[in-house]
């Protein structure tokens, strides 16, 4: 097994887990130590799961709630400002299920900035989020999701255009 993922879990499962949940800026120096680009001012709460930090981009801002899972196999990028909801999962792996063997397939994830990923929903691979939009708390997200729209449901359907009240 690789030694550095062994080094990290280990880390991820007690230093990383057992720091004061207002220690944002201790976490964010451990996934830097790890190969993580990470932001400004980010906020990763201690209960985060992250798989493969080193294939993570954290923007200036954004915010990772409680118990989150960011399964980074590929790369997966979070924009500026953006805001992924606890118990939300990111995968960004899956399995060619056509092939006796299900050989691994992974394909990145990108989150724009300004962007709100509700409780409990799930990215799958490959996924792009546009800027400021809303993915709906528990939607099922597989296809990609143009900027500045509220989608919700499983699998998530465009519901209704973001209007933002301020600038």
């Amino acid at each position: 097994m690789n030694v550095r993922r062994v080094l990290w879990s280990f880390v991820q499962a007690t230093i990383f887990r057992w720091s004061f949940h207002n220690w944002h800026g201790w976490r964010r120096w451990l996934l830097r130590s790890f190969g993580a680009r990470v932001g400004e001012a980010v906020g990763v709460r201690p209960s985060v799961r992250i798989e493969m930090p080193w294939n993570l981009q954290l923007g200036d801002g954004a915010v990772v709630g409680d118990a989150v899972v960011l399964y980074c196999l590929a790369s997966i990028s979070i924009g500026r400002r953006s805001t992924v909801s606890q118990y939300s999962h990111l995968c960004a792996g899956t399995h060619d299920y056509t092939r006796r063997s299900f050989p691994l397939v992974t394909r990145p994830i990108s989150v724009g900035d300004d962007v709100w990923i509700a409780t409990d929903a799930f990215i799958g691979p490959g996924v792009k989020v546009g800027d400021r939009s809303v993915v709906g708390a528990r939607s099922t997200v597989l296809k990609d999701v143009p900027p500045d729209v509220v989608v919700g449901g499983n699998p998530a359907k465009v519901l209704k255009p973001r209007q933002l009240l301020d600038t």
